[in-house]
């Protein structure tokens, strides 16, 4: 990558959380080709090194493009872990990546646990609220940093049966905003990404299906489901010189789909 690109992520180090498939995964790639180190991150020890060892394997020009690190992000003691450790191997972290986010439910409120409500709380907020408060010391110190959170349209809109995720989603575009308007003062900027359908394992039950997918995306601009890659882009240029003027942004990448 060309260090006269304003896309250019050399010298950064890129925390990535829910980095072993789908978005995250697309994400920590990309970043990975533009240039910066990446943290690898998921609960599962063997794919999160199995991951890191195919980015370097592609990248091996630049050898420990990529490490692996697991965590369960649901606990607070292992975000800290986390943190600590990418900070000891890389020695800073200059990228947030808020990936990780579950959703045990499906149905209406009226029937949702409380148990599956706390969860998704914990992992879809909280967690991002924890691991903002972790890194943003050492961003505010250097005056400069990014951190992404990937939401979604969920969190624009109601839904019959995905409710607390969409509360939990549209919490993190609160958070953004927040985080945005406390620490851009010290040049850290904050953002949210909002994808529509994605094909990814999370969104399988979406797309599976041939006419599932065909009645779900039918209507859309686009007339397609999206691809995890095609979210990659926009986090590099949220992470890098290009979007140093942006903070406090949500960017739908939804192929259409909330404008018709």
């Amino acid at each position: 990558m060309s260090t006269n690109s304003i896309f250019d992520l050399s010298g950064k180090v890129a925390l990535i959380t829910g980095s072993t498939r789908g978005i995250g995964l697309a994400i920590a790639e990309e970043m990975a080709r533009h240039g910066a180190s990446v943290v690898i991150s998921s609960r599962k020890r063997d794919k999160c090194e199995l991951v890191a060892e195919q980015i370097n394997d592609e990248l091996s020009a630049r050898p420990g493009s990529a490490v692996s690190i697991p965590a369960n992000i649901s606990n607070k003691e292992e975000i800290q872990k986390l943190v600590d450790e990418t900070v000891d191997k890389l020695g800073s972290i200059d990228i947030l990546v808020c990936n990780a986010a579950v959703n045990p439910a499906y149905g209406p409120m009226s029937d949702l646990p409380d148990s599956a409500f706390q969860k998704i709380l914990n992992v879809n907020i909280m967690s991002n609220h924890w691991l903002a408060q972790l890194v943003l010391p050492e961003m505010r110190h250097k005056k400069n940093g990014s951190i992404i959170i990937v939401s979604s349209i969920g969190g624009l809109r109601g839904h019959d049966k995905l409710g607390a995720y969409c509360i939990s989603k549209a919490a993190d575009l609160q958070l953004v905003r927040n985080l945005a308007l406390e620490n851009g003062c010290d040049n850290v900027r904050v953002n949210a990404i909002s994808p529509g359908l994605i094909r990814t394992d999370f969104a399988r039950a979406l797309w599976e299906d041939p006419k599932t997918l065909a009645a779900r995306t039918e209507n859309d601009p686009l007339r397609r489901i999206g691809e995890p890659r095609e979210l990659a882009g926009i986090a590099v240029y949220l992470a890098s010189q290009a979007g140093s003027f942006t903070t406090g942004q949500n960017f739908v990448i939804d192929g259409g789909s909330t404008i018709v």
